[in-house]
């Protein structure tokens, strides 16, 4: 069990080119850093002393020319498949094709997206992991906690209406949102259930700032003026 727990950590870093809603989104400057997100996660992930690998999947071409300049051991680039890099290609798929690039340890798949998610706490995050893993956990994912009014069309999810009609917000039970900063599991869990976490993940809150993730245009000016006002370290 603890050579399992303690196997090495491959990061996967999934980085398609063509992004719709944000364009050149990983590559394009981010404030006073030249080749942006993908500069900024390359070297999160190479500084991290917890992770052994580092495998880049992408099918951009001016990504794999800057990660060619990267110095460093440890990262492998793989031109990925133009069916596995469209909008339309899903998660499930990708699921797959990290399986097929990792043989073995645990795979700690992440996104140049969650640009403040650091180094050192990709080193929390991991040695939580294997803690959990010793708890009967097979796997971790992180997420943000909300403390919210939350309904469906059948009334309230976070409260109860009979006891209090509106009770302070610290007081409702917070609902996990999963945020994709890191999903964290052992390589025989994509094997087996063909998944990137398997039936009893970990959940691990992350405070909004680390957790922040680019998806809009509106994201990408918000995470610049972030690191600019030193709000946060990217």
């Amino acid at each position: 069990m603890d050579q399992a727990v303690n196997a090495p950590v491959t990061a996967f870093l999934p980085c398609r080119k063509g992004s719709e809603r944000v364009p050149r989104k990983n590559i394009r400057p981010f404030g006073s850093v030249r080749h942006g997100l993908i500069e900024i996660k390359l070297r999160q992930l190479q500084e991290c002393a917890a992770i052994d690998h580092v495998v880049l999947s992408t099918n951009d071409d001016e990504i794999i020319e800057y990660a060619q300049s990267v110095d460093g051991p440890g990262l492998t680039i793989h031109r990925r498949a133009e069916h596995l890099s469209s909008s339309a290609t899903s998660t499930d798929d990708l699921v797959g094709h990290a399986r097929e690039l990792v043989g073995s340890g645990h795979i700690l798949w992440t996104h140049v997206t969650s640009p403040f998610l650091t180094a050192d706490r990709y080193d929390e995050i991991i040695a939580s992991y294997r803690n959990a893993l010793t708890e009967g956990y097979d796997s971790l994912m992180t997420t943000t906690l909300l403390r919210a009014f939350l309904w469906t069309e059948d009334g309230p999810l976070t409260y109860d209406r009979s006891v209090e009609k509106w009770p302070r917000t610290q007081t409702i039970t917070p609902v996990h949102e999963v945020n994709s900063g890191v999903f964290l599991a052992p390589v025989e869990v994509y094997s087996r259930h063909q998944d990137r976490i398997g039936e009893t993940p970990r959940l691990y809150p992350l405070d909004r700032l680390t957790a922040f993730d680019i998806d809009w245009e509106e994201d990408f000016v918000i995470a610049e003026q972030l690191m600019l006002k030193h709000l946060v370290s990217a």
